[in-house]
């Protein structure tokens, strides 16, 4: 961990310094960013779990944070279709993300914040939430679709789109350049529609030949750097409202 880190990352540490760390006080962080997902031709499959380890390195930084590993399978069912991805069912994502939560909760904790890099696991994210409620712990979860609305509308030239896009491929271009390939980004938007992304063209499904929903081909490093700065800002203000949370239960005692 740089010794400029506010936070601690808990895999580091020994059971012994953890139970130093994992108290009722603390914020405890849990990313979630998939390693098998496909993101087009021009991502790799492990797109979401940089984005989560870029973000969980900027936030140790900022914040007195515990953060957990990262999640690296969870529920991605409109990718389902495309070579790589893995995806498990709604209910299986939700339990595990409850399991974890209560595996930490037996040592103190009660604030959790998932540093969530997709939009299908807000699903299971509300569920875990909602059940971890009646065991008096507090959950919150990033929502990339607010987090990065203002940010996005000032920036966005696309159509429309939101994978492996004109948005997320500038996040990629500046947190991890080396691994875009931005040659084979090609436009692939047609338009909304029900049901997941299908490389073949079916009524029940979001025509999508290469993966990708939106045009990467529109990306820039600098929409990237405005992107994460924004998204950075935004997590570390929803973390900051669990610990003013935790600093006025305190004052009640």
């Amino acid at each position: 961990m740089a010794d400029t880190a506010q936070g601690y990352f808990l895999e580091h540490l020994s059971w012994k310094d953890a139970e130093t760390v994992l108290t009722e006080r603390s914020v405890v962080v849990i990313p979630i960013g998939a390693q098998a997902k496909q993101h087009g031709h021009h991502l790799p499959l492990n797109n979401d779990f940089l984005i989560a380890d870029y973000l969980r390195n900027a936030i140790v930084k900022r914040l007195p944070v515990v953060v957990a590993p990262t999640i690296n399978y969870s529920y991605y069912p409109a990718m389902a279709e495309y070579p790589g991805t893995v995806s498990i069912s709604c209910e299986t994502a939700s339990r595990m993300f409850t399991e974890i939560v209560r595996s930490f909760a037996r040592f103190g904790p009660r604030h959790f914040y998932f540093l969530n890099t997709g939009i299908s696991t807000i699903e299971p994210l509300q569920l875990a939430a909602d059940a971890l409620h009646s065991d008096n712990v507090n959950v919150a979860y990033t929502d990339l679709r607010i987090a990065l609305k203002t940010i996005r509308s000032d920036l966005e030239e696309q159509k429309g789109g939101t994978h492996a896009d004109e948005i997320e491929t500038s996040i990629m271009l500046f947190i991890a350049p080396e691994v875009v390939r931005m040659a084979k980004a090609s436009r692939d938007f047609t338009g909304d529609g029900p049901g997941p992304l299908s490389r073949e063209p079916r009524p029940d499904a979001v025509h999508s030949p290469t993966g990708a929903w939106g045009d990467p081909t529109l990306a820039t490093r600098e929409k990237g750097e405005a992107l994460v700065r924004a998204l950075v800002d935004g997590i570390a203000d929803d973390i900051n409202g669990l610990f003013n949370q935790i600093a006025s239960i305190s004052n009640r005692i």
